[in-house]
């Protein structure tokens, strides 16, 4: 028998956390790690107390015709990023590895091609958080250093979305 690898087995437990999230177009598990330790979970879903998309039968971003990557003010949902640091102390954050899993509403599959959005990056710089791991497929996955999206500020070029 071929042991899962650990990159992997968070990557299984984030696709699974995907399968809470509310979203219409898209369901995205997270999961904050450190020393083999899950620190924190999220998903993406409307603020505590708050009507999520599921429930109002409209996705207002999706009506408006807004692209993704662009105009999040209007979305009712806190990205799951950004749940899953709301979770979690930051001196438990630090140097942490934060994994990530979006899957389709209509039927589980995973999406692939996807990364935290602007505002998400700057949550998981000010955070501490070291690496993203997102799952691609069920065996594979893009690595992106932390301190790339420092040096490397998409907030300058001018370009929305992703």
């Amino acid at each position: 028998m071929e042991r899962v690898s650990k990159h992997n087995y968070y990557l299984d437990i984030a696709q699974t956390v995907s399968e809470r999230a509310t979203c219409m177009r898209r369901r995205f598990g997270a999961i904050i790690v450190k020393n083999d330790v899950i620190i924190s979970t999220g998903y993406n879903g409307a603020p505590r107390g708050r009507k999520n998309c599921t429930d109002l039968g409209i996705c207002e971003r999706e009506r408006m015709n807004i692209p993704r990557g662009e105009r999040y003010e209007m979305c009712r949902s806190v990205h799951a990023e950004a749940n899953a640091i709301i979770a979690a102390p930051r001196e438990n954050m630090l140097g942490s590895t934060l994994y990530m899993c979006c899957t389709s509403p209509k039927d589980g599959s995973i999406m692939s091609h996807v990364c935290s959005c602007m505002m998400c990056k700057k949550l998981i710089i000010n955070a501490g958080i070291e690496r993203v791991i997102i799952r691609e497929d069920k065996d594979n996955y893009t690595v992106y250093e932390v301190a790339d999206w420092v040096t490397d500020d998409d907030s300058l070029g001018g370009k929305f979305g992703y």
